[in-house]
Parts: structure tokens; sequence; C-alpha cells
């Protein structure tokens, strides 16, 4: 199931280039415009309810098509951009395992815990942490 969920990313993530390939913006604007949505991580400095919440907004692929087909319905390019950016860096995310945040913590993803698993004396079934046999 994980290959088949990463092939599905891997086809958002390029429809999303093929729309950007169609704008009317630079190749380099891309790259450049990658970690805008990583700002909704700052709501973390308010706790990690809002910076769950913010973080997510900005990485919700209904937001990004939303944006993209109001740019689109609209004519105004800009707009497409901002949800072709919202979409590509959301599917970039997801295939490398990064997932939307719970209000528990940044590491709380709904595609399980990101980051490295710290062993812990306490480690036993129900503690959280992966044991090593």
């Amino acid at each position: 199931m994980k290959t088949l969920l990463k092939l599905e990313e891997l086809a958002e993530l390029l429809v999303a280039t093929l729309v950007f390939a169609h704008l009317p913006y630079p190749w380099w604007q891309l790259p450049a415009l990658f970690l805008l949505p990583d700002l909704g991580m700052v709501g973390y400095l308010a706790g990690p309810r809002l910076g769950a919440f913010t973080y997510n907004l900005l990485h919700h692929k209904a937001l990004a098509l939303v944006v993209g087909t109001a740019g689109w319905a609209l004519g105004q390019p800009l707009l497409l951009l901002a949800g072709t950016v919202l979409l590509f860096h959301s599917a970039f995310d997801r295939l490398l395992g990064y997932g939307l945040k719970y209000a528990t913590g940044f590491r709380h993803t709904h595609l399980g815990m990101v980051g490295r698993t710290e062993p812990s004396v306490l480690a036993g079934p129900g503690s959280g942490y992966k044991q090593d046999n």
C-alpha cells in the first residue's frame, strides 16, 4: 500500500509540474517558491495546536486545488501559480513521508511518526517507541 500511495503522490507532483510548465513564469520560480508553504510552521511559535492548524492549512491539497482552480477560472495566473506550488510542495512532502500534523506534536503525522525514534528506558508496549529486537 505504501508504494501505491507514493506513486499517487508522484503523479500529483508530475501534474503540478505540467501545470507549472504552461504558466507564464520562468522555471526558476518553482524551486524559488517551493518552501513558502513551510511558513505554516511559524504557527508552532504559539503552540502545537495553532502550529498544526497553520501547517495543515498550507499543506492541504484541497486548498491547493481551490486556489489553483480559482486562478484558472478567473484568469489569474498568480493564483494558479500559488495553487500549483501548494500542490507540488504537498505532494513532494508526502512522497518523502511527511504528513499532516496532529496537535500533539510536530512529529505526529497522519502518515506516522516523522524523524528518528529515540530509544528509552521506558520503551515498551504502548510507549510509542519502536524496540529493536
